[in-house]
């Protein structure tokens, strides 16, 4: 078992999904609520990663952040560092490769609310602000716990955005997956069969006890309607 490796990648998860659950809800919700020109063409920009290898999105993102591109230079001149080969640049891909995986269950849960009962919220009295943290919210946690655990288990098993973007530099960019390719490059098959084992636990547990919660929480959302 490489654990630095798979440090590596439970970090890179946390900081996934710590940025892109909350803009993942504020996306989700405009989608969910409003019409407008080119929606469609959004929504299908939103889902382009689900459908496109990782490697062409790793290489596009390899164009886009590298040295050679604006964003790069200027992140280079400001911070003193690259995105490519880095940390932070892996963080930023994952958080573009997970965007469908995070604004689907959201947006989904989004259009489950009733326009009825965000109606009688406002004509309590109650703000847009409070609305928004005090009934929609707990109305759409199901969606956002099942984003949650799909990026986070997404990021985890990850592999050729990460190589693509970050190569195989050890206590950087070297996560579980790529520690497994090279287990696996290296015949030694005791080690890549034993992360690949703790890989499928979690995957497996975090998807039963994310279905187990949405339910309980759905239905306890749905006896609270009636």
């Amino acid at each position: 078992m490489d654990w630095q490796a798979l440090w590596l990648s439970a970090k890179l998860s946390c900081f996934t999904v710590l940025f892109l659950i909350p803009l993942a809800i504020l996306v989700g919700r405009g989608l969910a609520y409003y019409q407008f020109r080119g929606k469609s063409w959004l929504e299908a920009l939103i889902l382009v990663p689900l459908v496109l290898p990782p490697t062409v999105i790793g290489y596009y993102l390899l164009v886009g952040l590298g040295n050679q591109s604006v964003i790069g230079h200027y992140v280079e001149q400001i911070f003193g560092q690259q995105l490519v080969f880095q940390f932070s640049g892996l963080v930023i891909a994952s958080i573009l490769v997970n965007i469908p995986f995070a604004v689907q269950p959201i947006q989904r849960a989004y259009e489950t609310i009733p326009i009825d009962i965000r109606d009688a919220a406002a004509c309590c009295g109650m703000s847009r602000l409070r609305i928004f943290i005090k009934v929609e919210l707990p109305m759409v946690w199901p969606g956002v716990l099942t984003a949650l655990v799909l990026c986070f288990s997404h990021v985890l098993g990850e592999f050729g955005v990460v190589l693509m973007l970050g190569g195989n530099i050890a206590g950087e960019t070297k996560t579980i997956s790529i520690a497994i390719y090279d287990s696996v490059q290296a015949f030694d098959f005791d080690s890549a069969g034993m992360m690949s084992l703790v890989l499928l636990v979690f995957a497996v547990s975090a998807l039963a006890l994310t279905t187990s919660m949405s339910r309980r929480l759905g239905g306890h959302n749905g006896a609270s309607q009636r």
